[in-house]
């Protein structure tokens, strides 16, 4: 005897759940395996007519016209368990088809360090959080390059720098080799940090003196002069003789007290601040900036332009006018962004991407995404403020702020 309706639908639900497991997971995989590697969506109805064959249910889709199947006592269970097996199939080929279209089709670094750092290694500062990246391990010579001295090798193993904890670990990365290159003058240097905050180097040694440091078609020149306090390199200065006035910018000054410190060496106090023999009282602190010197008469060398080297070098002595750089206005600004919980970030347009191929008026990136764009670059100069009628290509770069929550559901599209 049969039993009721309702009952029979249940247990029909139950047999499709039950048969309906292995065919789902078949439906699925073809559906990601077609999309993924040859970009094909299979029809679903094809799909579906396969699972319920390998339910085993009278050859699949042929059970609904089988009299034997239709007028049997139990029907209604197994009618119902193959729609909740097309159902389940159907929707696993989907999913899989979606799986198969967003998964990248080449894992690779560069993707993985999308990521930011673990936040266990995140420090609140000051009200915002920041990372502090060291160096692990040995420092390791850049083929092609000769090798680091110990002592070099030493000092580049005991460095740290802190970065903002909203960077990705590609961007640290970068900010980290720029830091390390400047710092200990390297021919190169390449860094692979981990989420830990543990970076490993590979680095170059100085491969030129003072030469790396001049502009294309400048040239250096030394001169005795009386050097004002707090000289660094990289100032910019005018040297003015009996014969004439050239601009230049410092590239090494050096007091002729033995006490100065010579601006042309990027260290200055180890990192620790300490003086030898265990003494800890009344310790100066580390410096924050580049050495400078303590002022008074000393050696000057800096860069000019060829026209301006002859009267440097016939001249004994000179005399040193320092130039202002002016209020540098962009720190102010970065300032007023983050105060109001703005920032900005720089973005590569990827292929694919949402807004490939798109104008920005047509994709309203201020409305949909909460961002404005400031700058965007094609291969070319950088255009400020571009207009709606802006099309975004693959390969742009480009320069969007807003809140950071808005920022990052922005690179979801850009990438």
């Amino acid at each position: 005897m049969a039993s009721p309706l309702p009952v029979e639908i249940l247990l029909g639900i139950y047999l499709g759940l039950l048969v309906g497991i292995i065919p789902a997971l078949v439906s699925w995989g073809l559906a990601f395996t077609f999309k993924y590697f040859a970009g094909v969506t299979i029809p679903s109805f094809g799909v579906a007519v396969l699972a319920i064959a390998l339910a085993g249910v009278n050859g699949g889709l042929l059970a609904f016209a089988d009299k034997s199947i239709t007028s049997a006592p139990n029907a209604e269970r197994v009618v119902t368990a193959i729609l909740v097996v097309t159902m389940a199939s159907m929707y696993a080929h989907a999913k899989g088809d979606q799986m198969g279209a967003e998964l990248p089709r080449r894992l690779s670094l560069d993707k993985l360090r999308e990521k930011t750092l673990s936040s266990d290694v995140v420090e609140f500062v000051g009200g915002r959080g920041e990372v502090r990246v060291r160096v692990v391990g040995e420092v390791a010579d850049m083929e092609g390059y000769p090798p680091l001295s110990e002592e070099l090798r030493a000092e580049i193993r005991g460095e740290e720098f802190t970065f903002p904890a909203d960077l990705r670990i590609a961007e640290i990365e970068e900010r980290f080799e720029e830091r390390l290159t400047k710092t200990f003058d390297l021919g190169d240097a390449a860094v692979a940090i981990d989420e830990r905050g543990r970076a490993s180097v590979v680095a170059a040694p100085p491969f030129s003196g003072l030469s790396k440091r001049i502009d294309d078609g400048d040239h250096a020149v030394s001169v005795d002069a009386l050097l004002p306090t707090g000289l660094a390199r990289g100032d910019e200065l005018t040297v003015i003789t009996p014969d004439a006035q050239a601009r230049g910018t410092v590239l090494s000054a050096r007091s002729n007290e033995a006490s100065a410190p010579d601006v042309d060496q990027t260290g200055g106090l180890d990192a620790e601040g300490a003086v030898g023999d265990g003494e800890e009282e009344d310790l100066p602190a580390a410096p924050v900036r580049a050495p400078t010197t303590d002022g008074g008469e000393g050696r000057l060398t800096v860069g000019v332009t060829r026209t301006d080297a002859q009267p440097l070098l016939r001249a004994s002595e000179a005399k040193v006018v320092v130039e202002s750089r002016g209020t540098r206005r962009e720190y102010e600004l970065v300032s007023l962004l983050r105060r109001a919980d703005q920032r900005f970030r720089r973005l590569t347009v990827a292929a694919g991407g949402a807004l490939a191929g798109a104008s920005l008026g047509d994709a309203a990136v201020r409305d949909t995404y909460g961002v404005a764009v400031l700058a965007v670059r094609n291969g070319g100069d950088w255009q400020i403020a571009p207009g709606d009628e802006t099309t975004l290509a693959a390969g742009d770069e480009l320069y969007a702020v807003g809140s950071r929550d808005a920022l990052d559901g922005f690179a979801e599209a850009v990438a």
